[in-house]
């Protein structure tokens, strides 16, 4: 018998119609359910792929992958902010979640749950490129970093307030130098170490100087020793960049001796342990003391030498200057010498200054001064001609322009500008007069048609035509039926009058015609009788 047969025959189409249809949503969702069955729960090694940092969601997408498989890989937002290793591109990581399948693709991909390296050597190999990174950007530079204070008023210590790091920090602190300590409590082992670790950091640079809470003089962030998995949050990016942004200086003091982090590279200071922070932050106060106390000594035994020696020079000066004798011998001398020829002296000058007198008296002559009093005269006569010269010109000048001013102010001109006026008055008159009369025809047409249309507003010339005006028993005009009652008396004005009615159902109302009374004398008209 063939192993073959003919689908066109019958029996093929009959097998191929006994088969059981599936939609493409009935496959898609029956795979995904065997495989989430199958690979509910595991634990997959991998390096990481095409990671380029969450998503605007804050979902991650990437891929693991080996030497010779590849699968698809995603982080939801909720698990991502809970990893204590954040994905790295080219890392070696154990990740733990389920695998499950994705319709609209049809791809399978696992959802990840938790991420770790693979290993320690994973560990130091991405320590080793995050060292390398932040080195490349001057952050580990030894010319960024500041010396400490010698005495700090105030020390900020961020750690963990209930392991026996603080208390050691504290006992050495008051053991050398008691000072004012601050303690910025924080997680110094898990997920969020780094972020509290650098929160606090800033937090203490943030603090105002001279404001209630004092700001530190110099920072220690400690921890105790631990492993490398242990003390990993102190490798955290975030926690480099703060220390090294810090502008308090900074003591890192994370494990021991031999534990290294990189916040120990971007330190001001690296201490071997958190006691060695708290002697680096601190001096010794008996040593401070005896110092003090030595220099002071020093100092004092300075003084008295230099005082000595400034004593013993200024007796020898003393001993080399002269006497006061000696000083004012020659002065007194010369003072004697001039006083004995000042007599003489005022006796020549007197004659002399009687010789110059006698020379000049002897030039002033009568002769001499009648010539310098003509000198004068005539310097004076000249001066008032001069005088006179200018009077007459400027009075000359002046009848010049009041000759000017009197032509132009002649009667013709004036008369001229009078006719001229009155030309224009008389135009503008007449136009003033066109124009009033204008405004008044116009103003009389606007009057005209004003009354035409109040006298159609008119309640009497309405009434004339026919109309009438229903008022109740207060006088109240009534403008609608549903206002009258059954019964109610009513006044119906008319343009000759006003006449009483009584409203009534169904029927016309009765009038009640109001007359006037007859006038004393007038008698009743008799009714006129039947012609036939």
């Amino acid at each position: 018998m063939s192993d073959f047969f003919d689908i066109d025959s019958p029996t093929a189409s009959q097998a191929v119609t006994n088969l059981t249809e599936f939609t493409v949503s009935e496959i898609s969702g029956s795979i995904k359910r065997t495989v989430e069955d199958a690979f509910g729960h595991v634990r997959v090694r991998g390096e990481i792929s095409g990671y380029r940092g969450p998503h605007s969601s804050g979902h991650a997408y990437f891929s693991l992958k080996d030497d010779r498989s590849r699968i698809e890989a995603v982080i939801w937002r909720t698990s991502f902010a809970k990893l204590r290793f954040k994905p790295e591109e080219g890392m070696e990581v154990i990740a733990t979640g389920k695998v499950t399948t994705y319709p609209g693709s049809s791809k399978y991909q696992i959802v990840i749950e938790a991420l770790e390296p693979a290993g320690a050597g994973a560990l130091m190999a991405l320590l080793e490129e995050r060292r390398r990174k932040l080195a490349a950007e001057g952050l580990f530079e030894d010319a960024r970093k500041r010396a400490l204070p010698l005495m700090p008023m105030t020390i900020g210590v961020v750690t963990s307030p209930t392991g026996a790091v603080i208390r050691d920090i504290l006992h050495r602190i008051r053991d050398r130098f008691p000072v004012h300590v601050l303690v910025w409590p924080v997680r110094v082992q898990g997920e969020t170490t780094g972020m509290e670790v650098s929160n606090a950091i800033a937090g203490f640079n943030a603090l105002p100087a001279g404001g209630s809470i004092p700001r530190p003089d110099v920072l220690i962030v400690a921890r105790g020793g631990g492993s490398l998995e242990d003390l990993w949050g102190f490798n955290d990016e975030i926690v480099v960049r703060a220390a090294a942004s810090s502008s308090i200086p900074l003591i890192s003091a994370v494990g021991h001796e031999t534990d290294w982090t990189l916040i120990d590279h971007a330190a001001d200071r690296r201490a071997p342990t958190p006691t060695g922070a708290a002697e680096m932050a601190v001096p010794v106060r008996a040593d401070l003391e005896a110092g003090l106390a030595q220099l002071s000594a020093r100092l004092s035994g300075c003084m008295s030498r230099h005082l000595d020696q400034r004593r013993q020079v200024l007796r020898q000066t003393a001993r080399a200057l002269p006497s006061i004798d000696t000083l004012f011998a020659l002065p007194r001398r010369h003072f004697d010498e001039v006083s004995a020829k000042l007599g003489r002296a005022l006796e020549l000058n007197t004659l002399n200054k009687r010789r110059a007198f006698e020379a000049r008296a002897s030039r002033l002559t009568p002769t001499t001064l009648d010539a310098r009093i003509k000198d004068r005269r005539q310097r004076v006569m000249d001066l008032i001609i001069r005088g006179e010269r200018i009077v007459e010109r400027r009075l000359d000048r002046t009848r010049s322009g009041l000759t000017r001013i009197e032509a132009q102010l002649s009667l013709r001109p004036i008369e001229l500008r009078i006719e001229r006026l009155s030309e224009t008055m008389a135009t503008r008159q007449e136009r003033a007069d066109r124009a009033m009369a204008r405004r008044l025809e116009r103003l009389r047409g606007q009057m005209v048609e004003q009354s035409r249309v109040l006298g159609s507003l008119n309640p009497d010339n309405v009434l004339r035509r026919g109309y009438a005006i229903v008022r109740d028993e207060t006088g109240q005009a009534l403008s609608l039926a549903e206002q009258i009652g059954s019964g109610q008396r009513l006044s119906l004005k008319f343009a000759d009058g006003i006449v009483d009615a009584l409203a009534l159902d169904g029927s016309a109302p009765r009038k009640l015609v109001r007359k006037a009374p007859a006038s004393e004398g007038e008698g009743v008209k008799p009714k006129q009788g039947s012609l036939f």
